[in-house]
């Protein structure tokens, strides 16, 4: 029988801050998750058993954390054949209704809880995510997160997609529970709609980086730190229209045919100027960065590491030693920027984005 987990926005932890103080204790999520992706650990359903990895935060102003998971890099199932960010699903490849069925921890199932105003006439139409372990971890608690994989939908974001993303953040009592989703041609490795979701207990600068606001009514900005992106931010009661706004921005690349990555992390409210101590320690809403960014297909992968979510919010999984213990930021940087656009095609890009934000 498969677990359910049905949440309401009840169930948001709103009163948790930055690593090292206070928090409150696990919520069920948190107590859910951990506790299945343990239990399937002990079972042997991963393909490598993952340890504490080895793990060093890079000198220099970007505080990158490096992590050394060599099995990943050898174990990981083989990338599907991507040929366009617009690619339909293939039912005959890989995909999520083939996994053996002891990999699903839950399916959740976003109730009312009775706290939800609904329109006259309308009923509650619940969504349904299942969350599954991935079978070749990165960090502790690695998960998917997977909308009716029935539907068979291609890796393209959905609304309920980015909406069950932010809420499962919002359901983490651990500022240290991310989320990210990777397109096709931004070293997505399957074509049917998923997100990654794990634990990494180490501040990453996105968390509280500077940000310029682009559109302030709509919690739109562009990153002022290094790799420039855009950065949406809400708290519990915004989830909804945070949602849909970051669904036409990505809506909007996937129409130019622009890869991107998305990662969402607890973090401080943006703005232009250096947050007080006290406001930089708050973790109560949560930081969605999307990054616009050359497409790659079928082209050759670093030997250092793959430049995907986590690596462009300051996440580095090394696959090997050498490059693990003598690469530097300066190097990272490099490697990094070659994914990047242009600048001027970046710019181009934002005045197409806040001219079309402004207009719905």
């Amino acid at each position: 029988m498969l677990l359910q987990f049905v949440y309401s926005p009840q169930d948001f932890v709103t009163d948790v801050l930055q690593r090292g103080d206070a928090r409150p204790p696990p919520s069920r999520f948190d107590t859910l998750i951990r506790t299945g992706w343990t239990d399937r650990m002990d079972r042997g359903l991963f393909r490598y058993r993952l340890g504490d990895l080895e793990t060093r935060v890079l000198p220099g102003p970007s505080g990158y954390v490096a992590q050394l998971n060599i099995q990943r890099g050898i174990e990981r199932r083989k990338p599907q054949e991507i040929l366009s960010i617009q690619q339909e699903f293939n039912p005959s490849q890989f995909n999520f209704n083939k996994i053996n069925a002891d990999e699903i921890i839950c399916e959740m199932t976003k109730g009312t809880g009775g706290g939800v105003d609904l329109p006259a006439g309308q009923l509650p139409r619940p969504s349904r995510i299942v969350v599954l372990i991935n079978v070749s971890p990165l960090e502790f608690g690695h998960c998917l997160l997977v909308p009716d994989p029935s539907l068979c939908l291609p890796q393209i974001l959905t609304r309920t997609a980015v909406q069950a993303a932010i809420e499962s953040v919002l359901l983490s009592a651990d500022p240290g529970f991310r989320v990210g989703f990777n397109s096709l041609g931004a070293f997505a490795s399957v074509n049917h709609l998923h997100l990654h979701g794990y634990y990494l207990d180490h501040e990453l600068r996105i968390e509280s980086d500077l940000a310029k606001p682009l559109i302030a009514e709509k919690r739109f900005y562009r990153t002022q730190g290094f790799p420039v992106g855009f950065l949406f931010f809400t708290e519990s009661e915004e989830v909804d229209t945070t949602a849909r706004t970051i669904c036409e921005v990505t809506d909007f690349l996937v129409g130019e045919n622009v890869a991107h990555n998305v990662f969402l992390t607890r973090g401080c409210q943006p703005g232009g100027q250096m947050p007080s101590a006290k406001e930089r320690r708050l973790r109560k809403g949560v930081r969605i960065a999307v990054w616009p960014r050359k497409a790659c297909f079928g082209s050759k992968e670093e030997s250092a590491f793959n430049v995907a979510l986590c690596e462009l919010a300051g996440h580095l999984p090394f696959k090997n030693k050498k490059d693990f213990e003598c690469t530097t930021e300066r190097e990272v940087i490099s490697i990094v920027q070659r994914y990047l656009l242009p600048e001027d095609a970046f710019h181009r890009l934002e005045e197409q984005l806040v001219k079309h934000l402004l207009t719905l």
